[in-house]
């Protein structure tokens, strides 16, 4: 069933589609099956607006989806899924050294870090082919290649669903952590309408992560500019990563654990060729993937679903897996990697 809902705002028609009983298997990256009882798609703060004053779905759970990047579906979901496809990336003005771009919730991440480096707006080309939109972004507090997407927030606009109004939340009350905000830890509060990126008008490139300096050197590129960065990042993520449309997947689907220093010598003095990453204050991040790739799991088939065989992070469907048959799969994952290191696995991505 699909009806469209019509609401105007300042002499501007604004869509909200409701539709019921709708296949998500289209709407999430891993191509699992599953459906929502209800679907609306908002494309703007006035229909979000609308959405909250909709009586047929004012006491159904609800879930916020951008592209589906980093959602694994175990069941059908009975509430109400909103889909946020607001775009629009606009100037701002400068605040300090730093310009502001407002972007929508629902823009293509990548092409956002794509689209403002073609402006000459450098600054998060190390977040760069880093799979969801701008909305999503926060709420996980994305990261790469010594980047964290925190460094170069401004503030978030957002719908706060328990006082029924928007609200601008600067960066240092969104709680940014390491996979981690209010957006995530608060889940159901609040809505995101749109992000309020702070570009460096003085740019300095951020280097001294392994991975992306060997790539530079391969590249023979000895003082990198935002481009030759971006590029970089780009082609290292393509070859590690599956493309979704070929190979159903979420990307890393644990977060790289975080221990004290000495759980870390611990470790160390049993497995030398550890890899891990100072964040001070005592503690160390250690590389998820390597300890499942340590565990002999790199290219692990469990019946539909695996584990990729150039990224030990990344789990997907290789056709007809369910939800439950990919969670069970990392399931076995976090009980073999605790087995052997100690270490407990949390997922990074949402599981519904």
């Amino acid at each position: 069933m699909f009806e469209s809902l019509i609401v105007f705002s300042k002499g501007m028609r604004v869509n909200l589609e409701l539709e019921q009983n709708v296949s998500l298997q289209p709407l999430n990256a891993f191509g699992v099956p599953a459906r929502a009882a209800w679907l609306a798609r908002v494309r703007s703060a006035e229909g979000l607006r609308r959405l909250w004053g909709e009586d047929r779905v004012a006491q159904l759970p609800r879930l916020v989806l951008g592209e589906g990047t980093n959602t694994l579906f175990v069941s059908d979901f009975p509430g109400l899924v909103i889909r946020m496809e607001i775009g629009g990336i606009r100037p701002q003005g400068e605040v300090g050294q730093d310009r502001v771009f407002e972007v929508g919730a629902g823009e293509n991440w990548h092409r956002v870090v794509e689209g403002l480096l073609g402006q000459g707006a450098a600054g998060l080309e190390n977040l760069a082919l880093i799979p969801g939109t701008a909305g999503a972004a926060p709420v996980q507090n994305i990261g790469a290649y010594g980047m964290e997407l925190a460094e170069r927030m401004h503030s978030v606009l957002a719908w706060d669903c328990e006082a029924g109004c928007e609200r601008q939340i600067d960066t240092e009350s969104c709680g940014f952590g390491y996979r981690d905000s209010i957006f995530k830890s608060a889940a159901g509060r609040y809505v995101i309408l749109s992000v309020a990126l702070a570009l460096p008008k003085r740019w300095q490139p951020v280097l001294g992560y392994a991975e992306l300096d060997k790539e530079l050197l391969a590249r023979d590129i000895r003082q990198a500019g935002p481009r030759e960065i971006f590029d970089a990042v780009c082609a290292i993520r393509r070859r590690k990563l599956p493309d979704p449309a070929s190979l159903g997947n979420a990307g890393s689907f644990f977060k790289n654990p975080v221990v004290s220093r000495e759980k870390r010598a611990d470790l160390i003095a049993r497995f030398p060729s550890l890899v891990s990453y100072a964040l001070g204050g005592g503690r160390f991040k250690l590389a998820a993937g390597w300890m499942i790739e340590a565990c002999g799991l790199k290219g692990y088939k469990r019946g539909r679903a695996g584990i990729h065989d150039r990224q030990a992070l990344v789990l997907v469907n290789h056709g007809g897996a369910s939800g439950r048959e990919i969670l069970d799969l990392a399931a076995e994952v976090q009980a073999r990697v605790s087995e052997r290191f100690g270490v407990w696995l949390e997922p990074e991505a949402v599981i519904v």
